[in-house]
């Protein structure tokens, strides 16, 4: 068997006291270069902490759960690699749940914690309902909620804009000279299909800079975030945009519904990008990838997990603590596929001013009354 790799080695390369180690390993934090130093030799050297030791020592498990609809989605997957980054050094183990887009199943499954599976939740829901809301306020465990949780509910949060991402998108389109733009959303009911349409229609709004400029605007809703459901939407956005100029510049509201898009538009004999400009959203892998590359929006997927998981850590150390909310602001990452120079990244958000300067920052503390023990 073999031997375990000891705090005190991690110690000597990382050239800090054994209690900076531990500092560090607890999630009890330390100084940036402290940390950095402290992860980095834990990771060189393969250090795994004792979790049956720590579990006993603080009376807990030492697993933690993270919630998803479809673990299939790569911006999930990028999502979950950005938790376990964060989760680094603590211990922990985490369970991953992939729940199939119910809402049910999901307040099934945090109804299902006071059952002692896990001590802690990252969720991030594709649809939210006040019945997901309740439940995870009145869950038995930490709640990290990725995505808006509502103005009233007291949980803690790591949020982005997808809608100020979708109109920075449309900017761009109208700047490289597109005169009708299609957008393709998802579902409606879910809560990225209402917020990248709100973006969409605030961009193109009567009085906008894509109004002035004489664009054509038309939306089309695809069936599901696929890339299959992409292909299909297709055909509905020829027949919506038929009748005078031609549709050429589609914004989808995810990567994979742009991928099926571009491939669809691709297989009928148009180009990409000169017949037609594509835009998603996620900035997954397979972005980069595709040829041609694919100009999206990125919200930051790990970044955002990563956030998660020090807040769930965060909470499990101080359950009184106030409630905070993350803010990861989106970036419009210009590629091949809308015609302009390539790997070129916009932050998606407005010139800074006095009045909005503290919401560009990462970390935002919400004014909201801390839970109780959970």
């Amino acid at each position: 068997m073999p031997r375990r790799t000891t705090v005190t080695e991690v110690a000597e390369r990382a050239g800090v006291s054994i209690a900076s180690v531990s500092r560090v390993l607890n999630g009890l934090g330390a100084r940036p270069d402290t940390e950095e130093r402290v992860r980095r030799a834990a990771l060189e050297l393969g250090y795994v902490p004792d979790a049956a030791a720590k579990a006993l020592k603080l009376g807990r498990s030492l697993q933690l759960a993270f919630a998803v609809d479809d673990i299939a989605n790569p911006v999930y997957a990028q999502m979950m690699h950005g938790v376990e980054s964060g989760l680094l050094g603590s211990g922990s183990r985490l369970l991953v749940s992939s729940t199939g887009r119910r809402p049910d199943d999901l307040v099934e499954l945090v109804q299902g914690l006071s059952r002692g599976a896990a001590d802690g939740l990252i969720i991030s829901p594709l649809r939210r309902s006040p019945q997901l809301i309740d439940a995870l306020v009145k869950a038995p465990v930490p709640v990290v909620v990725i995505g808006d949780a509502g103005p009233d509910a007291a949980l803690d949060t790591v949020r982005t804009d997808s809608a100020r991402g979708v109109e920075a998108a449309v900017a761009h389109l109208v700047a490289t000279g597109r005169r009708r733009i299609a957008f393709v959303n998802g579902p409606a009911d879910t809560v990225p299909g209402r917020s990248r349409l709100e973006g969409f229609t605030r961009a193109t709004a009567p009085g906008s800079d894509a109004e002035r400029a004489g664009i054509r605007a038309d939306v089309v809703e695809a069936r599901d975030f696929t890339v299959a459901a992409g292909e299909v939407a297709w055909s509905r956005v020829v027949a919506a945009t038929d009748e005078g100029t031609p549709v050429d510049a589609v914004v989808a509201a995810n990567d994979l519904i742009a991928l099926g898009l571009a491939r669809a538009a691709l297989t009928a004999g148009r180009s990409v990008p000169g017949d037609l400009a594509v835009v998603g959203v996620d900035d997954i892998e397979m972005a980069a990838i595709f040829r041609p590359s694919l100009t999206t929006v990125s919200l930051e997927a790990h970044e955002r997990g990563r956030l998660a998981a020090e807040l769930l850590l965060r909470r499990l150390e101080n359950p009184q603590a106030p409630v905070v909310g993350e803010f990861v602001a989106p970036r419009l990452v210009v590629r091949e596929s809308s015609g302009a120079p390539t790997e070129a990244a916009i932050e998606a958000a407005p010139t800074p001013t006095a009045e909005n300067a503290h919401q560009r920052t990462r970390q935002r503390t919400r004014p909201v009354t801390p839970r109780g023990q959970r």
